[in-house]
């Protein structure tokens, strides 16, 4: 069960990521989270990560494809894995490819970006808890104050519409050429390529991908 999500910021990747590693018992595994845990435990490839950050510099896909590998051998990936922002590119893709990283299943969710924005952009947060409401989808019973405290609600800096939509321009650019990359792949019998609508309900969506998956 070795899984890839693709979809735009904002497609609700995340909420079924965290359904899938509950359901099937698989780690997702964020390049993020991974480059963190390298460089605390100070293995040879988070110190090379940890130079080139440090000198303010993106980290190149050879090491990223390294930490993948190391990071896909350890025991918990035993049954599976998720891949959550990686690959991004094509470049990464093919990395992947050429250093014997098979994948199973390609998950794209699709949400057109206006759905996006009004997603995003409607949101508001409560800083000192992390309650989320939504304007229009979970409002608040008093408009712009936190339901329990009545503390004022903030946009986060991600959620501003021109940050939303200029974030949706680099998906635009970069990542959504992977899905023809994976549909031509899933066409060579090399993974399988699942299609989902991503504007529907979120148990909606979990029921079907359990259907996809078995």
């Amino acid at each position: 069960m070795r899984i890839i999500l693709l979809g735009a910021p904002g497609a609700g990747k995340g909420t079924q990521a965290q359904f899938l590693m509950n359901k099937y018992g698989i780690p997702q595994i964020s390049t993020g989270d991974m480059l963190r845990s390298a460089i605390k435990e100070g293995s040879e490839l988070g110190l090379a990560a940890k130079q080139v950050m440090d000198a303010g510099q993106l980290v190149s896909d050879d090491i990223i494809i390294g930490l993948v590998k190391e990071r896909i051998a350890k025991d918990d990936c035993s049954k599976g894995f998720l891949l959550d922002g990686f690959p991004r590119t094509i470049p990464q893709a093919n990395a992947m490819k050429d250093n014997g990283v098979v994948v199973d299943h390609v998950i794209e969710f699709d949400v057109p970006d206006d759905v996006i924005v009004e997603r995003m952009s409607g949101r508001r947060v409560h800083p000192a808890s992390g309650r989320v409401y939504h304007i229009k989808y979970n409002p608040p019973k008093v408009a712009g104050k936190d339901d329990e405290t009545g503390e004022e609600l903030v946009i986060r800096a991600d959620d501003v519409e021109a940050t939303v939509r200029k974030r949706l321009a680099i998906y635009h650019e970069q990542t959504e050429l992977l899905v023809g990359y994976y549909r031509k792949a899933a066409e060579a019998g090399e993974t399988q390529y699942h299609y989902v609508d991503g504007t529907q309900q979120v148990d909606d969506i979990s029921a079907i991908l359990v259907k996809l998956l078995g």
